[in-house]
């Protein structure tokens, strides 16, 4: 039965023994601002300034709060968070705990040789086992914001999540550069299918992960058989960072895993931080089967879905951020997700550190620092302005099949600087802006231009002539 004045006293107690332990500037910090809320039974629910002043609570001061709570009222205390109410909108609560992670059910597993080392996943004697879907249930698509940039793959995911191995989406292949989201979509798709199809066993793992693992089946007596039968048991198998996957061994182990999967209707999610096609060091068996069935990148994200993203982790975290200060961020802060919610993290964290409120001009110092003088937002189109000015040629010529040499020329140097100077940007991606050309295409001029300027000095100086109006501040 709820006490509405009981919760008080309790905190207020809480507080009492908690002073004396930890720092007194760290008390008027990260306690202080803590109500007490309620009390139901032995369950204390507080109000917090925001998620990430909860996170922090429970990653610094964990055992200190567990201790005091248990103190106070008996072993089966509990405590949960409630975020004040955000520009009206209905509060938001949170158990101190982490959302429960999904589970798969158990599978049997035959282990062929009961030898004294273990395998990867098999033990001796060991028949029926639960794997673990290494899923983070922060990764959902709730948590997803969908832009122009990530539209095409966060649909084929849907459908995926629908009907996993019965889609033309078999593999998905999503590729693309840091930060854009391809961890968070391929760990959505897997929680979105649990969710749906929670008798299906799924698996995260990384390219990297799955070739120490065959390396350690191989290691022990007859162990790759243990380590192909426990892969053959997946459903849905999710493999990060593809592009680390490297060794003939592993690749040949992997190609097997593929087939049994594929064939056998399950559904395969991959992501890389290149194209299939400029994947380099892989079979040619393995890349073709990367292409059976649908490719998909993720590009940067344009200023709306910097500024949505913005927004929602706002709200999610309930914190109070003016749209100038969101603004500025999503204006500045340009190259991926990643960095834009460490920027926004960074305004939260020194605003509540000292205590400062959430001002453009704080913005701008956490800006500065996080990206530096990296000023100028290059892009594939810019490139291309900048050359069909430079040769006084049109966009239409450049993407014409036109053989003239300063077109050629002007094509090729378009190409070499969106390589040269735009980090993870696939060849296809390159070719498909410039007058969709393919990726052998993009690869032969590159080509062409690092040897012309090797032995042309007249194209050489084309060449940073062009990039020097690109990139200012390093010439």
């Amino acid at each position: 039965m709820e006490n509405t004045e009981r919760h008080i006293e309790v905190w207020n107690n809480c507080l009492h023994i908690i002073e004396q332990i930890v720092e007194p500037q760290q008390f008027a910090t990260w306690f202080k601002p803590i109500r007490p809320y309620s009390l139901k039974d032995s369950t204390l629910t507080v109000e917090v300034p925001s998620d990430f002043f909860r996170e922090y609570l429970e990653t610094a001061f964990l055992d200190v709060i567990k201790m005091t709570l248990k103190r106070e009222l008996g072993t089966d205390a509990k405590l949960v968070y409630m975020l004040r109410p955000v520009q009206g909108k209905a509060d938001m609560r949170f158990p101190i705990s982490n959302p429960t992670p999904p589970v798969n059910k158990t599978v049997q597993v035959s282990s062929y040789q009961p030898a004294a080392n273990p395998g990867p996943f098999v033990y001796p004697g060991l028949h029926r086992i639960q794997i673990n879907p290494r899923l983070n249930p922060a990764y959902s698509f709730a948590n997803f914001v969908t832009g122009d940039c990530n539209k095409m793959a966060r649909t084929a995911g849907d459908n995926i999540a629908a009907a996993p191995g019965k889609t033309p989406f078999n593999p998905l292949f999503i590729f693309g550069g840091p930060g854009l989201g391809k961890t968070h979509l391929a760990q959505a798709i897997g929680l979105a299918i649990k969710e749906k199809h929670p008798d299906l066993v799924v698996l995260y793992v990384t390219g990297n992960e799955f070739k120490i693992q065959y390396m350690d089946a191989v290691n022990v007596h007859n162990k790759l058989t243990d380590f192909l039968a426990f892969y053959s048991k997946i459903d849905v198998l999710i493999v990060d960072d593809i592009q680390d996957l490297l060794g003939a061994g592993s690749q040949s182990a992997f190609f097997n895993v593929f087939n049994h999967l594929h064939q056998n209707g399950k559904q395969l999610v991959f992501t890389s931080d290149r194209a299939p096609v400029d994947l380099q060091n892989f079979e040619a068996r393995l890349l073709s089967r990367f292409k059976w069935g649908l490719s998909v990148e993720l590009t940067h994200p344009d200023y709306e879905t910097r500024l949505e993203m913005l927004k929602a982790r706002c709200f999610r975290d309930g914190v109070k951020m003016g749209d100038d200060v969101l603004e500025y961020l999503a204006s500045h802060v340009r190259s991926n997700f990643r960095e834009l919610e460490g920027a926004l993290i960074s305004v939260i964290a020194h605003a509540t550190l000292a205590h400062k409120e959430n001002s453009v001009d704080l913005a701008v110092q956490i800006t500065e620092k996080l990206v530096g003088e990296e000023k100028v937002d290059i892009s594939i189109d810019k490139i291309q302005r900048s050359v069909c000015e430079y040769f006084n040629v049109s966009r239409t010529d450049m993407h014409s099949k036109s053989r003239k040499r300063q077109i050629v020329q002007a094509r090729q140097i378009a190409m070499y600087l969106s390589r040269k100077l735009i980090s993870n940007c696939s060849l296809s991606t390159i070719g498909s802006e410039i007058g969709g050309k393919d990726h052998a295409t993009v690869l032969h001029a590159c080509n062409t231009v690092n040897d012309l300027m090797a032995t042309d000095k007249v194209f050489r100086r084309y060449v940073t002539d062009i990039e020097a109006t690109l990139t200012p501040s390093q010439h």
